[in-house]
């Protein structure tokens, strides 16, 4: 049956329990599995590397990116680090110069120890991608929208160079969720999720996940997943999959709340830029409109002449909106990337693409829009 997303999201990878009939997939709270004999068991030998709760949750992850293959990882990052695990000294990295601050963390000051070069580029002209790509060059890492300027890059046409040019591309799909955009269905080779975000949705889970549809590369990425063992629990497993069952529903509210709060920050006298893929003058919003159904709530604003103490007054004034990292739970947050998500990347880096002491990300939740809008009304007063 070729099921449509919010079916998939409910029943994907999810049979009633053989045993029980239980409709919700068990939580298989166990490290290891009894063997008839050596080597003769029933699919599952130690949790590390197979448990049945994840391998519920890998399945319908898959799906909902139209993959073939699934894998869950303890966190976002534990995925993006077996990805970069593909590589070896000498292999160069083309990624974006607006990236989020843990990637270029990981980037900078571990892999690059190892002899990884990574070239960080405007992605938004799919050409700046071409121009940087030599015989060393790998693997393609891009993230759309980014964090946190909301930049849109054109997933196809850089899927189109990777190929030319036989390099892998990953896509972090995390602020777009696969209920907005399918990488591998534009020609992406790997997509990641910081599950932890809008796939959980309810910020009581830390899980990263990649989906694939090539059989030799989910090899090569099971055996470091497994080897390298940033695999989740089951526990864990259980509260995505039972967030995965409200993802449309979510998502919905999540775009239908940040378009109105969008448009009302954009005529706000306090706010001097508001980065937004939903505004027809956005650069590459066509691009946007192609590759996603709809915007998704994650907005960023400039405060107008506020230093950092006024924007730290600013960021501290919501009652609705939290102030906290991370994005894509149901409670709206409102996040200061330079103090807190992007603290990482180097001062004159993060200027250059606009990450500035003044900016504020907003992760829109799915609350009654009368009072998400009051509170913005009375933090900006």
């Amino acid at each position: 049956m070729n099921m449509k997303f919010g079916t998939k999201a409910i029943h994907a990878g999810q049979e009633p329990d053989p045993t029980t009939g239980a409709i919700m997939t068990p939580i298989y709270q166990t490290s290891t599995y009894w063997q008839k004999s050596p080597g003769d068991n029933k699919g599952f030998e130690y949790s590390r590397g197979t448990n049945p709760t994840r391998q519920a949750l890998e399945s319908c992850l898959a799906a909902l990116e139209n993959a073939k293959h699934g894998l869950a990882f303890s966190s976002g990052m534990g995925a993006t680090d077996a990805v970069l695990k593909l590589l070896s000294p000498g292999d160069e990295v083309i990624t974006g110069d607006d990236l989020y601050g843990g990637s270029y963390r990981i980037f900078t000051k571990v892999f690059a120890n190892y002899g990884i070069k990574f070239h960080f580029v405007d992605m938004t002209q799919a050409e700046n991608v071409k121009k940087h790509i030599n015989a060393n060059t790998k693997l393609i890492w891009i993230e759309t929208p980014t964090n946190p300027t909301m930049q849109i890059v054109d997933i196809q046409a850089v899927a189109d160079i990777a190929k030319a040019n036989k390099v892998l591309l990953a896509v972090d799909n995390t602020f777009a969720s696969p209920y907005l955009q399918n990488p591998i269905d534009l020609g992406a080779d790997i997509i990641m999720h910081s599950v932890t975000k809008y796939l959980g949705g309810h910020s009581d889970v830390v899980m990263g996940a990649l989906m694939v549809n090539d059989d030799d590369l989910y090899k090569r990425l099971w055996f470091i997943y497994n080897a390298c063992g940033a695999t989740p629990g089951p526990m864990d497993s259980f509260l995505v999959l039972r967030g995965l069952k409200t993802l449309h529903l979510r998502m919905k509210a999540h775009c239908e709340n940040g378009k109105q709060i969008a448009e009302f920050l954009k005529g706000h006298p306090k706010v001097d830029k508001i980065y937004w893929p939903g505004f027809t003058d956005h650069p590459n919003h066509g691009v946007a409109k192609k590759q996603m159904r709809d915007f998704g709530g994650m907005i960023s604003i400039t405060l107008k002449g506020a230093d950092l103490q006024e924007t730290y007054r600013i960021a501290s004034s919501f009652k609705v909106f939290s102030l906290a990292e991370s994005l894509g739970g149901v409670e709206s947050l409102i996040n200061h990337p330079v103090s807190m998500t992007h603290g990482s990347i180097p001062k004159a880096d993060r200027e250059k693409v606009g990450v500035t002491d003044n900016l504020l990300r907003l992760s829109v939740g799915v609350e009654d829009i009368e009072d998400l809008l009051e509170d913005i009304k009375q933090a900006l007063t």
